[in-house]
């Protein structure tokens, strides 16, 4: 899938300087990650991807989608993990939850079952399928979230931080699920050791993608930088 920026800076509203300035790059890889500092534009890049965010100069594109004019379609091709999981669990318990992705799709009562059953299978969530998910673990509630966007098969998924809240021993088990997903993945992290087999890498500054390359050039840049 072709991500495809051209010319795009924004600027939050009552804020006077952009937070992404002047950014055109095109990204097709299977594994991208994205570094910088706190601050640096790189979170506002990943919702831009899916429309969460729409450029305030400049045109997104995703799949050939325009990110601002057709952000429906966009999503639906897009799925989208946030930092903290709490933040998009909605339904009350973990079935629900993975079930509530697929409202709207058209399939029926079956089918839906079939699935929230197959992807709560997938990430070990199967027998917590009545539980109450906002009283998970903080690992299973990212496998939760991870669940309920995959669910609706997305060719492209974009994680702004996943694992910042995390222990190490759910960072490693969050890192190993994704490496194996068929899906595109664009990754937001300070976890730079996730990175190691990515296929391309960028580093934000100051609002500005100042380096954009291999993992091992660009975490050195990277650590030049914040020296």
């Amino acid at each position: 899938m072709l991500i495809a920026l051209d010319r795009v800076s924004h600027v939050y509203p009552g804020r006077a300087e952009p937070v992404v300035r002047d950014l055109t790059v095109r990204l097709d890889e299977s594994r991208i990650g994205v570094i910088g500092a706190n601050g640096s534009g790189k979170s506002t890049f990943a919702r831009m991807l899916n429309g969460l965010v729409v450029p305030s100069r400049g045109n997104v594109t995703v799949d050939g989608l325009d990110t601002g004019r057709q952000g429906r379609e966009v999503r639906k091709r897009v799925g989208f993990c946030f930092t903290d999981p709490d933040s998009q669990i909605v339904m009350p318990t973990v079935a629900e939850d993975v079930a509530f992705g697929l409202r709207r799709r058209g399939l029926s009562k079956a089918e839906v079952a079939d699935r929230v059953g197959a992807a709560l299978a997938a990430y070990g969530l199967d027998q917590w399928a009545d539980h109450a998910a906002h009283l998970l673990s903080g690992g299973q509630k990212q496998l939760l979230a991870l669940a309920s966007i995959l669910v609706t098969e997305p060719g492209l998924l974009v994680m702004d931080e996943p694992t910042t809240l995390l222990d190490l021993r759910n960072t490693r088990m969050v890192a190993d699920l994704v490496a194996g997903l068929p899906q595109q993945v664009v990754l937001v992290t300070h976890h730079l050791d996730l990175l190691t087999d990515f296929d391309r890498v960028l580093v934000f500054d100051q609002a500005r993608l100042v380096h954009d390359g291999p993992p091992v050039e660009a975490v050195k840049h990277y650590r030049e930088l914040m020296a």
